[in-house]
């Protein structure tokens, strides 16, 4: 009881965070408005949609009584480094299965996790892909007995309703905009989508044949709703990956909007929004909000 106390003081600090408003040519040419939802600013560990997607997750493995909390991640997982924190701010271990090898720990990224305490088990590509099967968690749940097994990501259905609680923070928009990696806080999203808004996820991965599929899993009524759609068009190449052209112009773009960005999830969303409002897709007179989901300490790399 104790760790739930303690969940309820680190959610208690945090308010809503800022919505800022920014503006560029493009934006004026075209005639749309643009803010940004800051949510890379609440927690400085803890990041953007991590912090909500995490918080109803934590809360049920700490009324379970659970071990500690067990996840996974690449070697510069912006999930495991908040589940890290967050455990740490708990009082409860965490393990990190990590795709990559072991000399991965030096990096930033994993250096902030041992600090707070993850126990990091490195695995092969070959062994990570098995993440899902039942037999693979059946022997983590041997390995680390009573410790509860979080998706990658923190992609699942208790994250939802974390991820909703932001409509509550903002304003009637026409369209409400961010980046999608793993699902989970677009389906969230749409858990409570309000009628007069529409929702746009800008795919940071190759995700044409099966990413709006997961996004049905974790939330079924998507399948069915027409008030949101996935641009995959702007991946550049693929997750993580960046090209130098559209690395320098998220550059830029983080420079004319004053707002810090990384190259592999707001940045590339952002960019490919910019990209959208050139090409005419955004009716004139809309009123856009963009979700910026934090992930900067991942620029380190």
């Amino acid at each position: 009881m104790r760790s739930l106390h303690r969940w309820q003081q680190l959610y208690d600090r945090a308010g809503a965070s800022v919505l800022q408003p920014v503006h560029h040519t493009s934006l004026d040419h075209h005639r749309l408005t643009l803010h940004i939802k800051r949510d890379d600013l609440l927690h400085a560990s803890i990041s953007g949609n991590k912090w909500r997607k995490l918080k109803y997750v934590l809360r049920q493995a700490l009324s379970d009584e659970a071990a500690g909390l067990l996840s996974f991640g690449g070697a510069w997982s912006n999930h495991l480094h908040a589940l890290a924190a967050a455990g740490h701010a708990l009082g409860v271990p965490t393990v990190g299965i990590v795709r990559g090898e072991p000399e991965y720990a030096a990096n930033p990224t994993l250096t902030d996790a041992r600090a707070w305490g993850m126990t990091l088990d490195f695995v092969d590509r070959q062994t990570y892909r098995r993440r899902h099967d039942a037999d693979f968690l059946a022997a983590l749940a041997l390995k680390y007995p009573g410790f509860y097994i979080i998706p990658e990501g923190g992609s699942c259905p208790l994250a939802l309703p974390g991820v909703a609680e932001l409509w509550r923070e903002l304003p009637d928009c026409d369209q409400l905009i961010l980046p999608v990696a793993s699902g989970g806080t677009l389906a969230g999203l749409l858990s409570a989508r309000p009628a007069s808004t529409h929702v746009t996820g800008y795919a940071v991965l190759k995700g044409k044949d099966w990413l709006a599929d997961t996004i049905h899993e974790l939330y079924s009524p998507a399948a069915d709703d027409s008030g949101w759609q996935l641009r995959l068009e702007h991946h550049g190449g693929g997750y993580a990956k960046c090209r130098a052209e559209d690395r320098g112009a998220i550059a830029a773009l983080s420079e004319a909007l004053a707002v810090p960005l990384e190259p592999v999830y707001s940045g590339k969303a952002l960019l490919g929004l910019f990209r959208d409002i050139e090409a005419g897709r955004y009716p004139s007179g809309s009123r856009l909000i963009f979700l910026h989901t934090g992930g900067l300490q991942g620029a380190r790399s």
